[in-house]
């Protein structure tokens, strides 16, 4: 079967594990407990399983959405959910409103070789990274592991085409 023409070059972002970025936030929910304070109204605090990865746009126009690549070196569930505008921990905290729906979540059962997610917010999330390279030189993700998953377990990035 003959091909339409020839496909536009792909582009392989990486999600990365923000290393400082996590650390200044479960600090900040160690000082909150040592100091017996609450969280500020409609803040989001770091779960002991959540991490922050990022995503940079190493070209930010003319891209569209073709897939996520997951890969759970054991089985698991991640939840990946992306954040609405760039912030810095020590200057504001990460309110829930910021949060974006949908969230990809992507597992692997035990008696399972295959990968299975969530395909339709999946793709919807995917698809809005699109709009968002066109305003943004990065992009903040929380993911969350569960099921005995940590970050050691994950390799995500999310595939463009360039158009």
């Amino acid at each position: 079967m003959a091909e339409d023409g020839p496909k536009p070059p792909q582009l392989n972002m990486p999600l990365v594990l923000d290393h400082n970025l996590t650390r200044q936030m479960r600090l900040r929910v160690e000082s909150l407990k040592q100091r017996g304070e609450k969280r500020q109204d409609g803040e989001k605090l770091l779960r002991p399983a959540e991490s922050v990865y990022r995503l940079d746009f190493v070209q930010q126009q003319k891209l569209q959405f073709e897939r996520w690549d997951v890969v759970l070196d054991k089985p698991g569930k991640v939840t990946i959910t992306g954040t609405s505008q760039n912030w810095t921990p020590d200057l504001t905290n990460l309110m829930t409103r910021q949060l974006l729906d949908p969230a990809a979540i992507f597992w692997h059962k035990e008696d399972s070789d295959t990968m299975d997610w969530n395909e339709a917010d999946a793709l919807e999330f995917g698809e809005r990274l699109s709009d968002l390279a066109k305003i943004r030189k990065v992009m903040y993700f929380l993911i969350a592991f569960s099921e005995g998953l940590e970050p050691a377990n994950l390799k995500a990035s999310v595939v463009f085409n360039q158009l």
